[in-house]
């Protein structure tokens, strides 16, 4: 097709809009302009293909034979875009919208939050998949993901939401006042790791640490890791936002910070989201630090 030759969108959008309605006016009020933009419209239109559409010998605009020919093409036409943006734009609106987070994150950031979104969005089901095992995002299965990284996922789109950097806390009765200055000073100590992680182990690799821990390695749900924590059952690797309330309060000590610069990323596919979605990551914008951690 050579585009150079069609009229112009604008001048066809006018002239279908006008042949429904019969009216300047009705269809000036349609497409939000004035009916002196219409009227222009059309006569650009006939312009530009050289042939009368339009009979204007009486009082009234009546279209000519050759403009109930484009108006019957252009009903198509237009008819035929519109069932496709429909169905494109509701595509999926009956699937709920499918989130994945680690147990720690839904438990001490999403859930207090979550009565907020669905007051404001009802219509939207959601699913909440609290895993600490990293998820691929492919299309028709997670919508979004809160990951916690540096943000750098090739292939994906990645925005912070809750900046904060890992941290080793333990219980003060578990250390019984020991002197930590090292992490070797940590290894006779039991330590805990939500399911699906291996904070630990990539910590203590990290500073250098290869030998293994002589008092093993506790795994369990996310949810009840800080209970473990907190009940001296061991030493954990932990998001420094979500231990901040015990450390203030004395129940956890902080024994060791990493860099800044990580938190937890707002992340999905590229391109457009589906309306679920695009609905939940401006929700999560707006909560951004709006409410206390619990």
């Amino acid at each position: 097709m050579n585009w150079r030759d069609m009229p112009s969108m604008a001048a066809l959008r006018a002239f279908s809009v006008f042949s429904e309605t019969g009216n300047l006016q009705q269809a000036g009020a349609q497409l939000n302009v004035s009916h002196a933009a219409i009227s222009q419209q059309l006569r650009q239109l006939e312009a530009h293909m050289g042939v009368p559409l339009l009979d204007r010998s009486g009082r009234a605009l009546r279209l000519t034979p050759e403009g109930e020919q484009l108006a019957q093409a252009l009903t198509l036409g237009f008819g035929a875009i519109r069932m496709a943006v429909q169905d494109l734009t509701t595509r999926g609106a009956g699937q709920p919208l499918h989130v994945t987070c680690t147990p720690m994150f839904a438990t001490h950031w999403l859930m207090p939050r979550l009565a907020g979104f669905r007051q404001a969005y009802p219509e939207v089901d959601l699913v909440i998949d609290p895993t600490g095992e990293v998820v691929q995002l492919t299309p028709g299965g997670i919508d979004v993901a809160l990951r916690y990284g540096s943000g750098a996922w090739p292939g994906l789109e990645a925005e912070m939401l809750l900046a904060s950097p890992m941290v080793v806390v333990a219980a003060p009765g578990l250390l019984d006042q020991r002197e930590v200055k090292q992490p070797e000073d940590l290894l006779d100590l039991p330590w805990l790791e939500e399911i699906g992680t291996n904070e630990a182990s990539v910590w203590l690799r990290s500073r250098g640490v290869e030998d293994s821990l002589k008092a093993g390695r506790v795994v369990l749900p996310g949810n009840l890791l800080m209970e473990a924590l907190r009940a001296g059952q061991g030493v954990a690797v932990s998001v420094r936002e979500f231990v901040a309330p015990d450390v203030a309060a004395g129940r956890l000590t902080e024994l060791f910070c990493e860099e800044q610069g990580r938190g937890y990323h707002i992340v999905h596919r590229p391109g457009v989201l589906r309306p679920g979605a695009r609905h939940f990551v401006n929700w999560l914008r707006r909560e951004r630090g709006s409410t206390p951690l619990i």
